[in-house]
């Protein structure tokens, strides 16, 4: 059985999400993503497990059913915390098996003080081995995996908040830490940079806000198993077997790839950040520095480097941003719509149409432009202008009929380096 999940989700109870998430809209866009197993997400806010509750049956198996679709009890936890003289800013999602230990786990949350209806993603100030070590009490069976770990602001090897070493964040807890999420703004081979991460799975998940197919899905897992079960997904997680590869969106696309400062409209490489000694040669503040710049910071192996056991990875951009691209309407439009529904009723799904679909099949349904740049990104061969400080990255080409967007240089700047001192 192959499985394409998408555990790290959020419901409308979340910050900045849409008002229209629920099970409904998540089981109507995973279907024609191609997820066929997803996560609850913000099983912590208690009207929302609620709603889980209602909509969704366990069936012994530690998944979910409902609206003949699959589930898997989920959250993400925030927690900001003081270690050694600086503020750590840690995010982690939580697998469980069943309703009887979330219960458990929102219980002992709200012993701690931690106010669970405020919001989907609750903010708590325990330490991150506090956290697993309370999470892993209350069943082994829960899982708990680094989100996002690359992000600057909220994660394992954040620039702002979080830490150099995986173990200097979960200390002797670390024991219990089998999977680590990519996040949009790395993908496994820069992760296969760091030796240290060798023994962890690399999983993929697109911590949507929104069930938009371009945000459901964007990022997820495969699996193989002969039954879906949620002790055979979390042996898998935990051993790799069973685990076959991720989907990435390639990570020049996400929002903090490269360095630089949104306000100002500066995007720098990591050499080119250093020459300005990471400060912004606009604002001269100190630059939001980007992933692609930390992981250089942390590597001690050169790039391209492919550890023995590695899990194979695909990356792709979402369906509905080549089409918006090469029709240059709006996301959401109705043009873009009309393009992409002829393709997803043609193939079954996106993941079929950008995975698998035959190119002369594809171009008797839609324009040329559009097949082109999907067998582009197919292939690797996109051209993407990397996103920076909460800014995505942006699709860039220059075949016929496609407009050219190329990223700023550093000369066009126009200013100084800060001399020494600054």
């Amino acid at each position: 059985m192959k499985i394409i999940s998408d555990f790290h989700i959020h419901s409308r109870f979340s910050r900045a999400t849409s008002s229209e998430l629920n099970i409904l809209n998540l089981v109507k866009y995973a279907r024609i993503k191609g997820v066929n197993l997803l996560g609850t997400g913000d099983f912590t806010h208690p009207v929302w497990l609620r709603e889980i509750k209602n909509e969704l049956k366990e069936d012994g198996t530690g998944i979910l059913k409902g609206r003949d679709f699959s589930f898997i009890l989920s959250t993400e936890i925030s927690s900001i915390y003081k270690q050694d003289n600086a503020v750590k800013r840690i995010h982690n999602v939580i697998l469980s098996p069943d309703f009887e230990t979330v219960d458990q786990i929102n219980d002992v949350l709200g012993k701690k003080g931690v106010n669970l209806e405020a919001d989907g993603r609750p903010i708590c100030g325990i330490r991150s081995p506090e956290l697993v070590e309370m999470i892993k009490e209350i069943d082994q069976k829960n899982e708990v995996i680094p989100a996002h770990i690359w992000t600057p602001w909220f994660s394992l090897f954040g620039s702002k908040s979080g830490f150099d070493r995986i173990e200097d964040c979960f200390q002797d807890q670390t024991k219990n830490i089998f999977a680590l999420e990519t996040g949009l703004s790395s993908n496994p081979a820069m992760n296969w940079r760091l030796s240290s991460l060798d023994r962890f799975a690399l999983v993929s998940f697109s911590d949507l806000h929104s069930f938009w197919p371009w945000r459901i899905g964007r990022e997820a897992t495969v699996f193989e198993m002969k039954d879906l079960t949620y002790d055979n997904l979390i042996k898998a997680i935990r051993t790799k077997e069973g685990l076959v590869e991720t989907i990435e969106v390639d990570p020049s696309y996400g929002k903090y790839h490269y360095d630089g400062h949104r306000d100002c409209k500066v995007s720098l490489g990591p050499k080119d950040s250093e020459k300005f000694r990471n400060i912004c040669p606009v604002c001269r503040r100190p630059l939001t520095i980007g992933v692609l710049h930390r992981v250089e910071e942390l590597a001690d192996r050169e790039e391209g480097f492919v550890p023995k056991d590695a899990k194979p990875f695909r990356s792709l951009v979402p369906l509905s941003e080549i089409i918006s691209f090469v029709l240059k309407s709006g996301l959401s439009s109705g043009k873009v719509w009309e393009e992409y529904n002829k393709l997803v009723n043609s193939f079954g799904s996106e993941f079929n149409v950008l995975l698998e679909a035959e190119e002369e099949r594809m171009k008797n349904i839609v324009d040329e432009n559009i097949v082109e740049l999907i067998l582009k990104v197919r292939s690797g061969k996109m051209n993407i202008k990397p996103g920076y400080d909460g800014v995505y990255g942006e699709l860039v080409a220059e075949e016929r009929g496609l407009s050219k967007s190329p990223q700023k240089r550093l000369n066009e700047f126009n200013i100084r380096r800060p001399p020494d001192g600054d």
